[in-house]
């Protein structure tokens, strides 16, 4: 709940998670929440405050750098690998997991569409073959899901989330390095150029 509700918004980055509250809300006592709590700020959604409690990562404009140029090259080499092992059960696979992009937009969920969103990028460096490019990327999965989730408030409608994947997924089925390159790079580029700029609109501090 408390990660649905970070990726969403509800809770926006720099926003103090109130334990009593959320502890009423689910009729439990504070100990599960705090230890929620524990286990997101191992994972980089949440930092403790001594004495304050727990609040929301904020991310500086030159951390979403970072993470989108690491991230553009990871998928860069992962996606030229995963063309050149390309199978008409891999090809499916990756159409499929297009396909709920679109049918989650169209059910309104962003938590869902975040999650389905994150997939289809780790089913292409999963099928690069190379498990320590997999492993580099899942290292980096509480991070892509906040920066996944501020992408969807930059669109009105959710199925163009869905459709910005179809070049890249044309460009894989293609089996052109140059052009595989170029496609990840434009659509990694563009999210990172709107991220980027919806970051400097955000509250600059943390807690």
């Amino acid at each position: 709940m408390l990660t649905d509700a970070i990726i969403v918004g509800r809770l926006p980055p720099g926003a103090k998670v109130a334990e009593a509250a959320i502890a009423r809300e689910l009729g439990v006592s504070r100990a599960p929440v705090r230890e929620a709590g524990r286990l997101l700020e191992s994972q980089g959604l949440l930092v403790a405050i001594p004495s304050r409690g727990f609040f929301v990562r904020t991310h500086a404009p030159e951390e979403i750098d970072d993470l989108y140029d690491l991230r553009i090259c990871i998928e860069k080499h992962a996606a030229a690998l995963t063309a050149q092992r390309l199978t008409p059960e891999g090809r499916a696979a990756l159409r499929r997991q297009l396909d709920v992009l679109y049918e989650t937009a169209a059910i309104n969920d962003p938590a869902r569409q975040v999650e389905e969103d994150y997939r289809f990028h780790r089913l292409i460096c999963e099928m690069s073959g190379n498990r320590r490019l997999l492993k580099l990327f899942d290292d980096l999965a509480s991070e892509l899901r906040i920066v996944i989730g501020l992408i969807g408030r930059l669109y009105d409608d959710p199925h163009r989330i869905a459709e910005t994947h179809e070049p890249l997924l044309a460009a894989i089925e293609s089996g052109d390095i140059a052009r595989i390159h170029g496609s990840v790079e434009y659509h990694l580029g563009d999210a990172w150029r709107g991220v980027s700029n919806l970051v400097r609109t955000l509250p600059p501090k943390q807690p």
